[in-house]
């Protein structure tokens, strides 16, 4: 088959693959994109064709492959499309300035109210909040681990209830 042949044969083709591809893509634009990338696919891969074979089921697997590999290479890379109006800058970096006031005045009343709490609880808690772990507290406090355990729970239990009267 000659290389004009080739070319006619497909382009009486396509017309049977634009329905396919809106089909695939459910979008105009795309449809056309990829029945132009199945067409300049088939010309590339002339030598690929025999003679013989069914050209339309042919030009339907290549396209079909094609939006495949399109639409895993999308999924991989998670692409998100921004329609809003880009009336100001969305991926600049802007640095927020934090409320340090605010957060110095809760860390405050955290602390009153840790240091409110009794010394039997108030120390097993300020450890465990330090980063020890619990068998850490309790070889250093002379204690059983299960007595450690229950302390920091009713420390935790106190000082939630001490936030709730606030």
């Amino acid at each position: 088959m000659s290389t004009t042949e080739f070319n006619e044969l497909l382009v009486s083709s396509s017309d049977f693959l634009r329905p396919f591809a809106f089909t695939l893509t459910r979008d105009n634009e795309a449809a056309k994109d990829l029945l132009q990338e199945t067409l300049y696919k088939a010309l590339a891969n002339r030598d690929k064709y025999n003679d013989g074979t069914n050209v339309k089921a042919w030009m339907y697997t290549i396209m079909r492959n094609i939006f495949i590999n399109n639409y895993r290479r999308k999924s991989r890379h998670k692409v998100i499309f921004d329609d809003s109006p880009n009336e100001y800058l969305l991926d600049k970096m802007q640095l927020a300035v934090p409320n340090m006031a605010e957060s110095n005045i809760r860390l405050k009343e955290v602390q009153s109210s840790v240091h409110r709490l009794p010394n039997v609880f108030r120390y097993p808690f300020q450890m465990y909040f330090d980063g020890y772990k619990y068998n850490e507290i309790a070889d250093m406090l002379n204690e059983p681990l299960g007595t450690i355990k229950s302390r920091i729970h009713f420390a935790r239990k106190l000082l939630k209830e001490q936030a709730v009267k606030m």
